[in-house]
């Protein structure tokens, strides 16, 4: 499989995909036509010398996909309430960008509470039955892992989020159907796999597990300090989680089979089947901001190219 470099996620009603310095928003609107929005990336992934830095990049890039994220998102909706997207002047944008930070910071705040801050409290009620730190640390880890798996269950089971999670569904198989060398249309991207190995979902389990290692060597007789040790260490398991996720994304082998594998089982419950119609969603996103007919000539020119 070739490594096009794109990706994308799925928004309301539609699909969002990247591709370097670009990304287009591609949406169902209510009379069955497909509207796009074609944007430039403004946020702070796109200063060069902080993505060739290893581990840096990895927090740079998770801050960015959640600001690209809410942005999506807010484009995707506009298209629903005003039957316009949203405008790209000077004066919207700042409104728009002081919005979207908002945004951020509280969503930012809410992850970390729900998976970090809750599983370590909730681990501390074993204090009552052992003084074995690494016993109560293991119990965090699984509180987190338990938590995450729960919530995902949860929302799975709600019909809207059903639809969004098929839109995930059809953005993974185009990207697929375009590595595996196939021509991007309907039918060959029914027959490409929903899963993908540089999806978000990924790279959150890759985040819980990182994070169960490094906690599990902290130590302080303060509670306070044990928290604090936590939060600080977020952006360092974000990380290294990224490194991990880009190097699973560019290879194959035995190795990545394994350290992917959960992410991907863990797919069958962020993503579904998608219609056709969806299918076409995906296709229009991905064409605004990739060449994909010279991505497949590239590709058959290079002696490297696996199919």
């Amino acid at each position: 499989m070739k490594y096009s470099g794109i990706g994308g996620q799925a928004v309301m009603e539609g699909v969002m995909m990247r591709n370097q310095d670009k990304y287009a928003v591609a949406v169902r609107k209510e009379n069955g036509e497909i509207a796009v929005e074609k944007r430039d990336c403004k946020a702070i992934n796109n200063a060069d010398k902080l993505k060739n830095i290893p581990f840096l990049r990895g927090i740079i890039s998770f801050i960015d996909s959640l600001y690209l994220g809410v942005t999506s998102l807010m484009i995707s909706a506009s298209f629903f309430e005003d039957e316009e997207p949203l405008d790209n002047d000077d004066k919207s944008s700042k409104k728009e960008n002081a919005m979207l930070g908002m945004v951020v910071v509280v969503s930012l705040l809410f992850a970390i509470g729900i998976f970090m801050v809750l599983p370590y409290y909730l681990s501390q009620l074993l204090s009552l039955f052992t003084e074995s730190a690494i016993v109560i640390s293991i119990a965090e880890g699984i509180l987190r892992i338990a938590i995450f798996f729960g919530y995902l269950l949860l929302i799975s089971n709600m019909k809207d989020i059903q639809r969004v999670f098929m839109y995930h569904g059809a953005e993974h198989k185009c990207i697929n159907c375009i590595e595996s060398g196939l021509e991007l249309n309907v039918e060959n991207v029914k027959k490409s796999s929903r899963q993908h190995k540089r999806c978000g979902t990924n790279f959150l389990f890759i985040v819980i597990i990182i994070s169960v290692i490094f906690f599990i060597f902290l130590r302080s007789d303060s509670h306070i300090l044990r928290l604090v040790y936590r939060l600080i260490l977020i952006p360092v398991v974000a990380g290294v989680s990224y490194e991990i996720l880009r190097f699973g994304g560019m290879h194959d082998g035995l190795f990545v089979k394994i350290i992917t594998k959960p992410g991907l089982l863990l797919q069958n419950l962020t993503t579904r089947e998608p219609d056709d119609k969806m299918i076409e969603v995906g296709m229009a996103s991905v064409e605004a901001v990739f060449d994909w007919k010279e991505f497949l000539t590239q590709s058959e020119k290079s002696p490297t190219s696996k199919r």
